[in-house]
């Protein structure tokens, strides 16, 4: 069943994302426009890759969870900004599709039908875009959040990547399979846990664990980027400028890159977070690699620029 969006407040721990807003100092957001996904798909090369970034549709959380710590006018100034509604964030869901050398490589597979139902959309946009899931040889799991793997089996319970290898990171592999897992979290997180156990299991013989450093494929390199979840991992592509997959270390345009110390709702460790996230951007900025952003408007593809002690990001052409 489809999770409705304001159910979205009792599966979270609260003391997160609802504690009491700090009042911070104004500082000026960058403007951004969000972008129309067009009916055909994003497509670039990448070096050696080519790269179809497939919409899995858009999810709705309570602005709040963005950034735990703005105050509300700064929460306005956000939804403004990214041309959200008053109280609610609208992230999108970019799901990449690398081709390169004899591998059709996924990164996430969505939420599938039991999200949220603005969500899940990655099937049938597929199919749009001339991708037949038969041909995906790998599928790469940056972790285990519903809008991340709760695509990996379609209605009939088989896989929506039926002939993929599938990677996950090791210690993200660990805490969510974790047979004691489900007593040790709040009852508000008991479906992420069960739906992860459910995804992660129906994988298992065709999973194998990586660590950073790690290649997926030939110049697709794993991150170890924890906080967001214990084994979250992100992905680096080389060749041209070269290319970082960030996944949920930044999940928006806007308050990932000028206000990267400001907690977001989902993280499991806030400061490895934020550790991990200015790293990526302050390497992104200095080396002017490309950036490809999950939840960032379609189709989320950019690069992180300096901006005084924080960063700001300029969309591609």
């Amino acid at each position: 069943m489809a999770i409705a969006t304001e159910e979205l407040l009792h599966l979270l721990n609260r003391r997160r994302f609802l504690a009491g807003s700090t009042a911070l100092a104004a500082v000026p957001l960058m403007s951004w426009k969000a972008l129309a996904q067009s009916a055909a798909p994003f497509v670039f090369k990448q070096g050696d890759a080519e790269i179809t970034v497939v919409s899995d549709g858009e999810l709705a959380l309570p602005l709040n969870v963005m950034a735990v710590d703005a105050s509300p006018e700064q929460l306005a100034e956000i939804a403004k900004h990214m041309g959200w509604p008053a109280d609610t964030a609208k992230p999108h869901a970019n799901v990449p599709v690398i081709k390169i050398a004899n591998d059709v490589i996924v990164v996430d597979n969505g939420s599938g039908n039991k999200f949220q139902p603005t969500a899940g959309k990655l099937a049938e946009n597929l199919s749009a875009a001339g991708i037949d899931p038969a041909s995906v040889t790998k599928v790469v799991f940056s972790h285990a959040h519903p809008d991340h793997i709760w695509g990996t089996s379609k209605v009939d319970g088989t896989l929506l990547f039926p002939n993929a290898a599938y990677y996950v990171g090791e210690t993200e592999w660990n805490f969510w399979t974790d047979p004691g897992l489900l007593a040790k979290m709040p009852a508000e997180m008991g479906d992420f846990v069960k739906g992860a156990q459910r995804d992660l299991a129906a994988v298992k013989d065709k999973v194998t664990m990586v660590k950073g450093g790690q290649e997926v494929a030939p110049g697709l390199t794993v991150l170890d980027t924890p906080g967001h979840t214990p084994g979250h991992i992100s992905l680096e592509l080389a060749g041209g400028e070269g290319l970082i997959m960030p996944v949920d270390v930044m999940v928006n345009p806007i308050v990932s890159f000028e206000h990267p110390e400001w907690k977001f709702g989902f993280d499991a460790d806030h400061d490895q977070a934020v550790k991990n996230r200015k790293a990526l951007a302050d390497r992104a900025a200095a080396d002017k690699l490309k950036m490809l952003g999950f939840h960032w408007p379609y189709p989320g593809v950019g690069f992180a620029e300096k901006n005084g002690t924080a960063h700001r990001f300029v969309a591609a052409n």
